[in-house]
Parts: C-alpha cells; sequence; structure tokens
C-alpha cells in the first residue's frame, strides 16, 4: 500500500474501503501453532497500528485492524467471534476453522508425500516448500473465504 511516508509494515492482506461509510477495513490472516493464538492477534494489531494510522490520516475514514488468526487445528482465541463479526460478510467460525483444518490436512499430505519419494526433509529445499504451501494455503483459502462471505 503506498503511503505518504516510509511505512516497515504496509501490506495487509485485505483492504476493505467503505467510502459511504468513511470506514477501512485492514484484515491479516495467519495460521498460527496452537499455544500463540492470542500473541499472534496482539502482534497484529501492534504491527499494523502505524499503518491504521497513516490511512486515517491520508484518507480521512476510520480504519480499523482485524486480525485472523487460526491455530493449525482450528484454535481460536476468545476474541475472534468479536474480530470476525466485524468483517463485512456472513461468516460462520466454524466455517474458518473447517478450512484451516483442511489446510493443515493439504499441508501434511504433501510433506509425508516428499518424504515417501525420497525428500529428504532435513533439505533447505524441503524447509522452504513447507513455508510456501502454508503461506499459499493460509492466504488463497481463508482470504478468499473471507473476501467472498460465502
Amino acid at each position: 500500500m503506498q503511503t505518504n511516508r516510509t511505512i516497515p509494515n504496509n501490506k495487509p492482506d485485505i483492504i476493505i474501503r467503505d467510502n459511504e461509510k468513511r470506514t477501512c477495513t485492514l484484515i491479516d490472516v495467519l495460521i498460527s501453532g496452537e499455544r500463540n493464538v492470542s500473541q499472534k492477534e496482539a502482534e497484529k494489531i501492534l504491527k499494523y497500528k502505524d499503518l491504521r494510522t497513516e490511512i486515517q490520516r491520508m484518507w480521512n475514514v476510520k480504519t480499523k485492524v482485524i486480525p485472523v488468526i487460526l491455530g493449525a487445528t482450528g484454535t481460536i482465541s476468545t476474541s475472534f467471534r468479536k474480530y470476525v463479526s466485524n468483517i463485512p460478510g456472513n461468516h460462520e467460525v466454524k466455517e474458518l476453522q473447517k478450512t484451516a483444518i483442511l489446510g493443515t490436512a493439504h499441508l501434511l499430505r504433501e510433506v509425508l508425500t516428499q518424504r515417501c519419494n525420497g525428500v529428504n526433509a532435513g533439505t533447505s529445499d524441503m524447509s522452504t516448500m513447507n513455508s510456501n504451501t502454508r503461506i499459499a494455503v493460509t492466504r488463497c483459502s481463508l482470504g478468499t473465504w473471507l473476501v467472498s462471505g460465502t
């Protein structure tokens, strides 16, 4: 996102701007480890604090940051439902959790297939593949689901 001044964290996953209501919503999606879901929510809010302030100043709109953080097996924080209810559209938490679990299953299936086909799990290629697959599953599956509202 282009801003008048340099902001290090200026790439949220989804930006929703409503000109009629004069609001802007920054959504960042993450599939996290099970133990740190609440911690990651707080980090995402702090990460986009400067961008939020800059957008409010540049566009003269009320801006909010919504972290959508799920554990790899569907774990959510106590405030997750509150955050998701602020996203335009009809979103069911069960469906988001199902998407996260299916993404994790897809990743595990791919990793196990690679191991069975003779790829050494200790190589840097394997770790790069895991990281890229996890990012793709997270952003594409959940990002598309949130934007479509279906």
